[in-house]
């Protein structure tokens, strides 16, 4: 697993899901669509102009879809596109990771 390709590929992994918010807000839309303020609340600590960002990303790799409602006032919604939810399975092993860590370094 240390050859090139394996490590190319992580690299690539991470730059479409990388940082500190991004599998947080994937994490938020495994089970529905949630509009910019269910994500806001969901996540306290990140600012708005962050928030915006990380979706924008995820909106330009495909992995999350934005629908604008022609409503007043407007309604957007973001969703996981189907090549999103094939982050699904990595969130589950991270989650099950996280446990097993949280376990071992639990005092």
């Amino acid at each position: 697993m240390g050859d090139q390709l394996f490590k190319s590929s992580v690299e690539t992994t991470l730059k479409v899901i990388g940082g500190k918010w991004k599998l947080v807000i994937l994490c938020h839309l495994l089970d529905d669509a949630k509009r910019f303020g269910e994500l806001k609340r969901g996540m306290p600590d990140i600012t708005q102009k962050m928030l915006t960002q990380q979706l924008r990303e995820l909106e330009d790799d495909g992995i999350i879809h934005r629908e604008v409602f022609v409503q007043v006032p407007p309604k957007v919604e973001y969703s996981l596109t189907e090549y999103g939810r094939t982050m699904e399975e990595v969130l589950d092993v991270m989650a099950g990771w996280g446990q097993q860590h949280h376990e071992r370094t639990e005092v």
